[in-house]
């Protein structure tokens, strides 16, 4: 495999323009094929031409990155203010883009073990998706944008009926509230990671993904757990229903009950996780079913070059 520094340096080269991906992939290419000096990469001018048309169509690796980094940072923000009371160190919310605060957020006053422990360790995974993420795209990084992990949910909980109109919905008043607010999310991480990989050229980086999205599989298969056992399957199904309503055409989210068994892994007819594009994950996080660019957790849009949803 690749030596850090190279894949800093090739990451940083993919970044977040055509240009620099069609070097990346130029470079990528070179190093497995073991070529050592300078020279084009073997094949008809049509192939070349073909290749840079699809480069030039699709978002670089460094920019897919990018988008799970802002993800990532939602997360990471949400979960430790649930367990510790405070989000991310200053130092690793620096980056490119507009760096933002973080709206809402407090410990919660756990009733279980079990539940406080499952909290603390996707807080955990999620600093360390942020630190990881951010790491090997070195100075391509964006910052982390402004967040809202207050209002978002009150608006969330309503679209969904959870709550009535005049009501509020504090994610971190109780576990349970914390569970339904994680369930928000994390459906969404697994789907964005699955939708995502077909746009990640690189071996490397589409291993790193997967890595996540097995990380991501496990908290999603936690919270839904969690809730199953505390028949709270009725208020999940809303959620569901929501998110499903965002994210355009097609039924490509799950409660936890499928008729009267438990649906704990939400799967295709096949047992295959769904994927979402990062437009309809924008959708859900904007809370907005349209075109645009910025709403609900992210009132001032993702950091990027993918952040416009539909």
């Amino acid at each position: 495999m690749f030596g850090k520094k190279l894949v800093r340096q090739m990451i940083g080269r993919s970044a977040e323009n055509a240009t620099d991906r069609r070097r990346f992939l130029q470079s990528a290419g070179a190093v497995g094929l073991g070529v050592v000096g300078g020279g084009m990469l073997a094949g008809s001018a049509a192939e070349a031409a073909l290749g840079e048309s699809a480069a030039a169509a699709a978002p670089s690796d460094g920019a897919v990155l990018n988008f799970a980094l802002n993800l990532e940072y939602l997360e990471a923000e949400f979960y430790l203010h649930a367990v510790n009371g405070s989000g991310l160190a200053d130092t690793f919310t620096t980056g490119k883009g507009t760096r933002g605060g973080v709206t809402g957020g407090r410990k919660v006053n756990f009733e279980t073990a079990a539940v406080r422990q499952y909290a603390q360790e996707i807080a955990n995974d999620e600093r360390a998706h942020v630190n990881f993420l951010r790491g090997a795209l070195g100075g391509a990084a964006v910052a982390r944008p402004a967040i809202d992990i207050r209002d978002s949910f009150t608006a969330a909980a309503r679209a969904a009926g959870l709550i009535g109109a005049d009501d509020t919905f504090d994610p971190y008043a109780n576990e349970n509230n914390f569970l339904l607010a994680a369930f928000l999310f994390e459906d969404v991480g697994v789907t964005a990671y699955k939708g995502a990989a077909p746009l990640i050229t690189n071996k490397t980086y589409l291993e790193a993904a997967a890595g996540i999205l097995a990380a991501e599989a496990y908290h999603a298969s936690t919270i839904r757990t969690s809730l199953f056992e505390k028949g709270l399957s009725a208020q999940v199904e809303k959620l569901s229903a929501a998110r499903n309503s965002l994210d355009g055409k097609g039924d490509d989210d799950q409660g936890l009950m499928v008729g009267d068994r438990a649906n704990i892994n939400p799967l295709d007819k096949s047992g295959v996780a769904y994927s979402r594009t990062p437009g309809k994950v924008l959708n859900i996080v904007y809370l907005n079913p349209g075109k645009v660019s910025r709403g609900g957790f992210y009132p001032k849009g993702v950091n990027g070059t993918v952040r416009v949803s539909g």
